[in-house]
């Protein structure tokens, strides 16, 4: 279901926006949503890149969809950052989910190309404004893309009221490009940029697929670097399946450390675990990325 409930307001951000029922019943946070760390205004801060819908097996849609289903209702995120949704693919997961509504645009404009679309606990949070922009020279620009990359590369961010706790943080959430390096890092630079220029004291939490190794790459250094984001993963006081690869590319978890999908966080956030997920069910793996998952604490002071 569809609802438009509010148009631009300053600076052409968009207050509140088109808002997509979605799923999934509240369960207890945790590891698999059993023995996460209980802790007041615990956040379950999800990335997934979801692998765009292909009809063509062993991994077509059809296959993965309740296998994704699954997972997502095991590990129960409060919020959940897709990369490569198709919009079909992600009414089929806002259908799976009932406790969740969802916002995105597709990177080639409207319903068109893959989203960056965020979910999240309905309940829990209210969404006070949201906006997308592209990486780009011109991020502005509809679909833009300047920077030698084939596929068009776009931001979306949410702030949001956590009506829990009361406080508002951002949630930001990207998809670098897979193939050019200058992009990456010239992407990650307009993100910083654009961080930068909220001048806020409120935690911004920034997710998704980089495309480049943290800690071995120059966009994580542009993002990670001189007073940026800080990267939940080294962090957290515990972790889970550290040294696994999270692209696997349907073939299951193998060592490596080539962690591309992250979780970053600036102002005041507390890592307290997190974890590379490495769910499948009968051999199926809903994605050929693992997500990653980290249980957060806001306004807790700087990031730890």
């Amino acid at each position: 279901m569809l609802k438009r409930l509010a148009t631009s307001g300053r600076n052409g951000r968009r207050r509140l926006g088109l808002l997509v029922s979605g799923a999934l019943g509240a369960a207890a946070l945790g590891w698999g949503g059993q023995n996460a760390p209980a802790t007041t205004h615990c956040l379950c801060v999800m990335t997934f890149n979801l692998r765009y819908a292909s009809s063509l097996p062993p991994n077509a849609w059809p296959q993965r969809r309740p296998v994704m289903r699954a997972c997502i209702e095991r590990m129960s995120p409060d919020l959940i950052g897709t990369q490569e949704g198709l919009y079909q693919q992600l009414k089929d997961l806002a259908g799976d989910l009932p406790a969740y509504e969802w916002i995105g645009t597709g990177r080639d404009g409207g319903s068109r190309g893959e989203f960056m679309a965020v979910f999240y606990r309905r309940e829990r949070f209210e969404p006070l404004e949201y906006d997308h922009f592209w990486l780009s020279d011109t991020p502005n620009v509809i679909a833009s893309s300047t920077w030698g990359n084939q596929n068009r590369r776009m931001v979306t961010w949410v702030r949001f009221r956590d009506r829990q706790s009361r406080g508002e943080f951002y949630f930001w959430n990207t998809h670098l490009d897979h193939a050019i390096q200058v992009a990456r890092e010239k992407g990650a630079a307009l993100i910083r940029e654009r961080v930068d220029a909220l001048k806020t004291t409120l935690p911004v939490l920034l997710v998704g697929d980089f495309n480049a190794t943290a800690g071995a790459n120059l966009a994580y250094d542009i993002l990670v670097n001189a007073k940026g984001f800080t990267d939940t993963w080294p962090v957290a006081a515990t972790r889970r399946n550290e040294g696994i690869n999270t692209f696997h590319g349907f073939q299951g978890p193998r060592p490596g450390g080539e962690r591309i999908d992250w979780i970053l966080a600036r102002g005041p956030v507390t890592a307290d675990a997190t974890e590379i997920v490495t769910f499948q069910q009968d051999g199926q793996y809903p994605s050929d990325h693992f997500p990653v998952v980290a249980w957060l604490r806001l306004g807790s002071g700087p990031p730890k």
